[in-house]
C-alpha cells in the first residue's frame, strides 16, 4: 500500500478526517480496483486506531464506492457499463429539472459563483491537473442543486457524481475533453444568465451526453 499516498493521521484524529482521506485516495484513482485491503492495514498506514477507520469504511461501503470481498477484505468498486448507463440516465433526468428551476431564480451573485468555478477549472486545465478539474466539475453541478434549494437532490447527485468520479479520469483522456467541458459549462452559465430555461436544459443534456460518450469511447480503446 506504499503507493496510496496516504498521510499518517495525527493523534487527535476524527472519523471525518479518516473518511475524507480514504475517499480522496479512492476517487483520485490512487487505490487500484484490483487491490484488496483490510481495515487493519488501512489503520496501520494511517497510524490511527481501527475504530475510526472501520466507521469511515462503512460509510464508503454505503456510498457504493467500496465493496466487500468475502473472506479477504475490501476493494474499490468497479463501475460496469450498465451502471454508467443508469448513472447518466438519472443525472440527465435530475439535472435538467435542476437548471429549469434555477434559470428562473438565479441571482448575479450565484452566476458569479459559477463563473468562479469555471475560471478555477480553466486554471486546472492549464496545469493539466485532471483530479482537481474533476473535483471542480462535481462542485459546478452540485452548486446548481444548492441554488435550486434541492437538498435531497443534492445528496443523490453527490452519490451519482462519486460513482462518475471513479471512471471520470477515463473521459478526460479524450483529446481536448477538458476544453470541451469548459465550453459546455460556459454555455450553461450563459443560458442561465439569459434566463432561457429551455436553452439551459439543452446545454445540460448535451454536456452529459458528451461526457457519457467520452467515457464509453475510452472504455472501448
Amino acid at each position: 500500500m506504499a503507493g496510496f499516498h496516504l498521510k499518517p493521521i495525527e493523534k487527535e484524529t476524527t472519523k471525518e478526517k479518516v473518511y475524507h482521506q480514504i475517499k480522496q485516495v479512492v476517487l483520485n484513482g490512487q487505490l487500484s480496483a484490483n487491490e484488496i485491503f483490510t481495515e487493519v492495514k488501512m489503520a496501520e498506514h494511517l497510524n490511527t486506531s481501527r475504530t475510526p477507520v472501520r466507521e469511515a469504511l462503512q460509510d464508503l461501503l454505503k456510498e457504493g464506492l467500496l465493496i466487500t470481498v468475502p473472506r479477504k477484505g475490501l476493494a474499490v468498486r468497479k463501475v460496469t457499463k450498465s451502471e454508467v448507463e443508469q448513472i447518466f440516465f438519472l443525472r440527465e433526468a435530475i439535472e435538467k429539472k435542476v437548471v429549469q428551476k434555477v434559470s428562473g431564480t438565479i441571482t448575479e451573485r450565484q452566476l458569479n459563483v459559477l463563473k468562479t468555478i469555471y475560471h478555477e477549472q480553466e486554471e486546472m486545465m492549464q496545469n493539466n491537473d485532471e483530479i482537481s478539474f474533476i473535483n471542480l466539475d462535481q462542485k459546478f453541478h452540485i452548486t446548481l442543486a444548492v441554488f435550486a434549494d434541492y437538498e435531497l437532490v443534492k445528496e443523490i447527485l453527490l452519490n451519482l457524481h462519486n460513482l462518475t468520479h471513479l471512471i471520470g479520469l477515463q473521459a478526460l483522456k479524450k483529446e481536448n475533453r477538458m476544453k470541451e467541458v469548459l465550453d459546455e459549462h460556459l454555455s450553461i452559465i450563459e443560458a442561465l444568465q439569459s434566463g432561457e430555461a429551455d436553452a439551459a436544459t439543452r446545454c445540460v443534456e448535451l454536456h452529459l451526453a458528451k461526457t457519457n460518450e467520452s467515457i464509453h469511447t475510452k472504455w472501448e480503446d
